[in-house]
């Protein structure tokens, strides 16, 4: 066939298969229930300024280490911000719950029946080595992320039935089944990777050489497990897009990586990295009171934060017998004393998690609507009682660290489990004593978890704490070779697939997915699927508050606490748009540096507050 034939041949297939022919609308982007806040004729985000400086370095810092650059297999520690470097099909809003617009692709077409969807490429995309972006390319990224990728990648599109190039630009996704809400926003979001350059390098190995991206950074240097630095790329081909205008505003992103956290919180103060952001509530309430902090040349600020909280909790891992009744799993819940926690080392700055969805209005906060019992009628007699007459509340302690009223509960279920005491330990029908190992990679987390280790003790439970290096932790983890983890489930707005990963049976047992309890219960198949399949934003939340309620009354997890602000600190030589993006700090991508600042740190003078 010659050249001029196979380009003929190929404008009959783009005519034969154009998805607009087939009833499909072209649009600038894609939502769960089709209500984007920004029109086809947007200039830029509203949480931008589009006259932001551009220039200067951001030093931040990382924890432990990394000795991988490919983001998208399951060996290795990658380090963080590594996203910067790829460019995805679409990129999300941070102030609208799930809207997605064009960033490599140009438009979209999703029919009604959302059957399939197809994209149309930007004929300027290109990766930052100048080699065009194909739909070559976006099929090869499909093919070996669900082949040799993250499991998570098979996990969230394990709902196509094919991909296709209907021509050197456009992309066509055709799904398994008709009607699926969630799955062309997972294929939205997919990173585009070069077909070229993983025609001469293996994917599914470690390395530290840069790969080719399309985003806005490329890897400028890395020191092994000890730093990365990013910069940006200044004739970006996107720079100009409005997903762009006013974002990435930093020439480089410098991250050092500390081995201990104490050392790590010292050297913000020494001026060795720019922005922290504060998890640790007795830093927060004790430690700030530094001459950096009282001469004004390091603000703190408490910032609202409007994303789902999600849930922290210590989840079980009930691929162990041990852990298989809800008896014995309750009765630890009860031996953690929250309250007593709370007042003493986080210095009341925390509120109890309730909910896999807390801080947002998916929690199931009240008792259940007529809408989530018709739901959750079918299951009578397969969940606890408790889901169809209360919110799942967290036992609650008195605060004086003697727990007694939750000993003695916890007890009475261990008995009814099996469980007796025997020379001061619980033991089984079959004398097995009853233990429980809390895997760590850092030692910050022993304060909390030794106490819980005394009371657990107190109940004839015999409990420690291992603590492994982040390498053998990440294996640990991807192989569910733990007891007890410490897991934090971050929840979307519009929750989805996601969920599968986290709760479904399909993937309990599947090295590297997320559903580290190992849950395999067809209630909480049955209401995942229910919440992927949402057709509207209402009987979304519906869904995902009947299945909240059936994870937290089976007692899958210990849940932990949250809080509804960013705490963060700051060395003041930046700015940042007056409006703070409702569901994102915006700090990396929306704050700038400001010269005159940045000189009056220098000569040790506080800048104007912000």
């Amino acid at each position: 066939m010659t050249r001029k034939s196979f380009a003929g041949a190929l404008a009959v297939v783009f005519l034969v298969f154009t998805p607009s022919a087939q009833g499909a609308d072209t649009s600038h982007g894609l939502s769960a229930f089709g209500d984007m806040k920004y029109g086809a004729d947007f200039k830029h985000f509203d949480y931008v300024n589009p006259h932001a400086l551009k220039g200067g370095t951001l030093r931040l810092r990382g924890i432990d280490s990394f000795d991988n650059l490919n983001a998208f297999i399951l060996k290795g520690v990658k380090p963080d911000a590594l996203s910067l470097i790829h460019a995805t099909l679409m990129e999300g809003a941070a102030d609208e719950p799930d809207g997605l617009y064009g960033f490599v692709a140009k438009t979209v077409d999703l029919p009604a029946d959302k059957g399939w969807i197809a994209f149309e490429l930007r004929p300027e995309a290109t990766f930052n080595d100048g080699t065009r972006i194909t739909a070559s390319d976006v099929v090869f990224t499909f093919n070996i992320l669900v082949a040799k990728g993250h499991p998570q990648y098979r996990i969230n599109f394990a709902g196509v039935k094919s991909v296709e190039a209907l021509s050197p630009s456009r992309i066509k996704f055709t799904f398994k089944q008709k009607g699926n809400r969630d799955l062309p926003l997972q294929l939205a979001r997919l990173p585009i990777l070069s077909k070229t350059y993983y025609s001469k390098v293996p994917f599914e190995k470690t390395t530290l050489t840069p790969p080719p991206g399309a985003g806005p950074y490329n890897v400028e240097k890395v020191d092994p497990g000890r730093a990365i630095i990013y910069r940006r790329v200044a004739d970006h081909w996107a720079r100009d897009l409005p997903i762009m205008i006013g974002r990435y505003n930093f020439d480089t992103v410098q991250i050092d990586y500390y081995r201990d956290r104490d050392i790590a919180f010292e050297a913000f103060f020494t001026g060795a990295y720019d922005f922290r952001e504060e998890f640790t509530s007795r830093s927060w309430a004790t430690q700030y009171d530094k001459p950096a902090v009282n001469k004004g040349l390091v603000v703190r600020e408490t910032l609202p934060d409007e994303t789902p909280s999600g849930v922290q909790a210590f989840f079980f891992n009930m691929r162990r017998a041990k852990f298989s009744d809800a008896r014995v799993r309750q009765a630890i819940d009860l031996a953690f004393d929250f309250e007593w926690t709370n007042k003493t080392l986080f210095y009341g700055l925390y509120d109890r998690t309730n909910s896999m969805f807390e801080n947002s209005r998916l929690a199931a906060k009240q008792k259940p609507s007529v809408e989530e019992l018709a739901l959750l009628e079918p299951w009578r007699g397969k969940v606890p009682e408790g889901v169809f007459t209360a919110p799942y509340k967290s036992p609650v302690a008195d605060g004086s660290g003697n727990n007694r009223r939750n000993f003695r509960k916890a007890a009475k279920l261990l008995r009814a489990a099996g469980w007796s005491i025997k020379n001061n330990q619980r033991v089984n029908a079959k004398g097995e004593k009853l233990t429980i190992e809390f895997l760590l990679f850092e030692s910050s987390f022993q304060r909390i978890i030794n106490p819980y280790v005394r009371n657990l003790k107190r109940i004839g439970i015999e409990a420690h704490i291992r603590i492994v290096d982040v390498a053998n932790y990440q294996l640990r983890r991807q192989e569910f070779d733990f007891d007890v983890i410490i897991q934090r489930y971050t929840m979307p707005n519009t929750p989805g697939i996601e969920q599968s990963n986290y709760f479904g049976s399909k993937w309990a047992d599947v090295p590297g997915s997320l559903n580290l309890a190992g849950i395999k219960n067809p209630v909480v198949d049955n209401l995942v699927e229910k919440v992927i399949s949402a057709k509207s934003r209402e009987p979304l939340v519906t869904a995902t508050r009947a299945l909240d309620r059936v994870l937290m009354w089976n007692h899958y997890s210990v849940p932990q606490w949250y809080k509804g602000v960013h705490n963060i600190a700051y060395w003041n030589k930046f700015d940042r748009p007056r409006i703070k993006p409702r569901f994102d700090l915006g700090m990396l991508d929306t704050w700038w540096l400001n010269p005159e600042k940045a000189a009056m740190i220098t000569a040790g003078k506080a800048p104007p507050k912000p």
